[in-house]
């Protein structure tokens, strides 16, 4: 399925050579989450809207005007919980980002809608959300790809299931998306560490490769889970993987700063 590509504020932001800011969030639909009882305490924002969401998804909006490329996961589409809201549109805007495009999964009624998204300094040549194989129906990854300026870089967002026997699959199936394009980067919540199994195997069958020290970001208040990635392919150089304070969500934002070769 072709996935919109949206333009929103126009913005003169161009990138610098072949050096991009890359960032990676989990956004939990605008749900701030600062301790495992909040999971209890503040059940009822995961379908029903309130005001704090907004405020996050501005404090948000204003970490992650530095940056060339955004994935997000878990944003919600337009639903009851969000107050209607497409809160990746309403982040592409507020950020003033020129492009952004959103894969909505899983839906649940009129009560929640959840998404991947993109935003974006420059235009995509091609945007495609592909949904994701699974015993439960509901998870995508979405992929971008962009022209000779950033060396045909192709960018995937997902959000990867708890299971490793989905994941496996779900990997197995991100590994032919990338085939052998020499520039990719795959983002997102991935639910499983570097040296897991799983990506073991994804090392195995692309040019993606394992990150040295990637730094733990779940949970959001007291981080001790690597479970949050931004993995490249061989031709591109990490320079620098980094957190960013807690803003929203049980994750921490997943930064990185790379240069395509």
């Amino acid at each position: 399925m072709i996935a919109t590509i949206a333009e929103a504020t126009p913005d003169s932001t161009s990138t610098a050579g072949t050096r991009l800011q890359l960032l990676s969030c989990n956004i939990l639909a605008g749900t701030s989450v600062s301790g495992y009882r909040d999971y209890v305490t503040k059940s009822w924002t995961q379908v029903l809207p309130a005001r704090s969401k907004r405020n996050n998804l501005d404090e948000l909006a204003l970490r992650v005007t530095e940056f060339d490329l955004v994935g997000l996961q878990e944003a919600d589409a337009g639903s009851l919980r969000s107050g209607f809201l497409n809160q990746i549109q309403y982040l592409a805007e507020t950020a003033h980002f020129p492009f952004w495009s959103h894969q909505p999964n899983r839906k649940v009624g009129q009560f929640a809608h959840s998404s991947n998204g993109l935003l974006s300094r420059r235009e995509p040549i091609e945007v495609i959300d592909y949904p994701l194989p699974g015993r439960i129906p509901g998870r995508g990854v979405l992929w971008a790809r962009y022209g000779p300026e950033w060396h045909g870089l192709v960018i995937l967002v997902a959000h990867l299931s708890l299971g490793p026997k989905a994941r496996r699959r779900q990997l197995d199936f991100v590994a032919e998306l990338i085939g052998s394009h020499t520039h990719a980067v795959l983002m997102g919540d991935l639910n499983c560490t570097a040296d897991s199994a799983e990506l073991q195997g994804l090392y195995a069958r692309t040019s993606l490769t394992p990150p040295p020290d990637p730094p733990p970001t779940f949970p959001s208040w007291r981080p001790l889970r690597a479970i949050d990635h931004i993995l490249v392919s061989q031709h591109i150089h990490v320079e620098h993987l980094r957190t960013l304070p807690h803003a929203v969500s049980d994750h921490l934002p997943l930064a990185a700063s790379i240069r395509l070769d």
